[in-house]
């Protein structure tokens, strides 16, 4: 497996190596070993009561780690054996605990390199897992997400998904095209012979069957994406009308520099927070307006950029003063842009009730929440119509099964798009060779969501961006 293609298992009988835990202090730090020769390995570094060949399985030891040249002491440890199959990867594991400093687990780190072990890649545990068949493709993008989760709903999404639930019902589809597909096979082998033909209504009943529960599934996506992800709301506006200063109310945190100056900020700010469960990915932009000035039009550009790729947009208008046609240009782009936006009436703490009035009276019909970002008033009520744009919470998350990834729901459009073209191959009364393509064509792209049909640079895709160590 050379560095950086993760699809090439040219090298998976190698014995690998990694650190499994952030590198910086801390009460502990994980060296992980796998491969047939982990154990092997193991014992010529660790010294304890027994030599690690005769641990018992998933049980934990005191010792120390030594230098194989020279005999030296690295640290006292705790190492735990797991043998084939019963391990992570369903090959010989090793994990060793030593004192989390930097250098002490590079150390030991190096005293199993010293012994013939190749570093790991990045994900190469996982891949393991994968091509041992331990888990399937869509359990190992779910270790990810568990990892990345950065709330207590997108956990229980990852966990979901490695738990199986997404691959129980796709592999519920496949079990259903794989049986059709047989059938449409003996019919193809046997035409000569005196087989009654399958029934049409019958075929497009399965298919179309089929086809609506992939649709319920990609109905899905936005809600799973929006879990795993978190929801990009962009805070758009003209300068110096509080978007900095509402970026570090949400936050509770100085994150972005205010002052009084327009255009103090000049690039794009982003940061993540948790509104009832829901990661939200809070982007502050440049303030838009008519500009000559080279860095503050560069802004304006990423801050377009940024609309076109928001979930949400907030167009926060400063309500002390009155709202001219500047504002309403503005906001008849973002109309234009996006479906999803709010409108932000800032600082009315120091707005007069008439003028608030007045502003709202040229705003007719919009979606409006006042706030000050300053005090912190009508926070809430933001993070509450906020969290309802995205109606992940009108549902009970914990039931049903999200989809969440870009590459599942390609590859069940792909599938969805196949079962078409065979439904209408039976409607044409074609040759049931045109109606087998085609199924199986929906079969193989079913199949790349639990890696059935997979390929080397999906894997490499997939693996590339785990971290080294899992």
């Amino acid at each position: 497996m050379s560095k950086g293609n993760t699809g090439n298992l040219s090298s998976i009988e190698d014995t690998i190596a990694a650190i499994s835990t952030p590198l910086g202090e801390g009460g502990i730090g994980i060296v992980r070993l796998s491969g047939k020769d982990a154990v092997k390995i193991a014992e010529k570094i660790f010294k304890g009561e027994k030599p690690v060949s005769q641990i018992s399985s998933h049980r934990v030891t005191y010792g120390e780690i030594i230098d194989p040249q020279t005999g030296d002491t690295v640290d006292e440890v705790l190492l735990t054996v797991f043998k084939a199959p019963n391990s992570y990867t369903t090959e010989n594991l090793v994990e060793i605990s030593c004192h989390g400093g930097q250098l002490v687990v590079s150390k030991v780190l190096e005293q199993t390199l010293k012994c013939g072990v190749r570093l790991a890649e990045p994900g190469e545990f996982t891949l393991r897992a994968f091509i041992n068949g331990r888990i399937d493709l869509s359990q190992a993008e779910a270790v990810a997400e568990v990892i990345r989760a950065k709330t207590d709903l997108g956990l229980k999404l990852g966990l979901k998904h490695l738990k199986g639930d997404l691959s129980e019902k796709i592999n519920s589809y496949r079990d259903r095209l794989i049986d059709l597909l047989a059938r449409l096979e003996v019919e193809i082998d046997f035409s000569e012979e005196e087989i009654e033909p399958l029934e049409g209504d019958k075929v497009i009943e399965e298919l179309q069957s089929i086809q609506n529960e992939i649709n319920d599934l990609l109905s899905t996506y936005n809600e799973g994406k929006i879990l795993k992800e978190g929801l990009n709301v962009v805070i758009i506006g003209k300068p110096n009308v509080g978007k900095s200063s509402l970026l570090n109310a949400l936050l509770k945190e100085d994150r972005a520099i205010v002052t009084p100056i327009p255009g103090t900020t000049r690039d794009v700010i982003s940061e993540f927070a948790n509104f009832k469960g829901i990661p939200v990915r809070l982007v502050d932009t440049a303030g838009y307006r008519i500009s000559k000035d080279i860095i503050e039009l560069e802004g304006i550009k990423r801050t377009k950029i940024e609309m076109g790729e928001a979930d949400l947009l907030l167009l926060v208008m400063d309500t002390s003063s009155e709202i001219n046609e500047e504002d309403l240009n503005l906001l008849q782009e973002m109309i234009t842009l996006k479906n999803k936006y709010l409108l932000v009436f800032n600082k009315i703490d120091i707005a007069s009730a008439d003028l608030v009035r007045k502003n709202m009276e040229k705003l007719k019909d919009k979606s409006i929440v006042k706030v000050s970002a300053l005090k912190g008033e009508g926070l809430d009520s933001l993070k509450d119509m906020i969290v309802s744009s995205s109606l992940v919470l009108q549902k009970d998350q914990t039931q049903g099964v999200l989809l969440s990834s870009i590459r599942h729901k390609d590859a069940l459009l792909r599938a969805k798009k196949s079962l078409s073209l065979a439904m209408d191959s039976v409607k044409n009364k074609m040759s049931p060779e045109f109606v087998a393509l085609d199924v199986k064509g929906a079969l193989d792209a079913i199949g790349e969501v639990v890696g059935k049909t997979v390929t080397d640079d999906i894997l490499n895709k997939i693996f590339s961006e785990f971290c080294i160590g899992k």
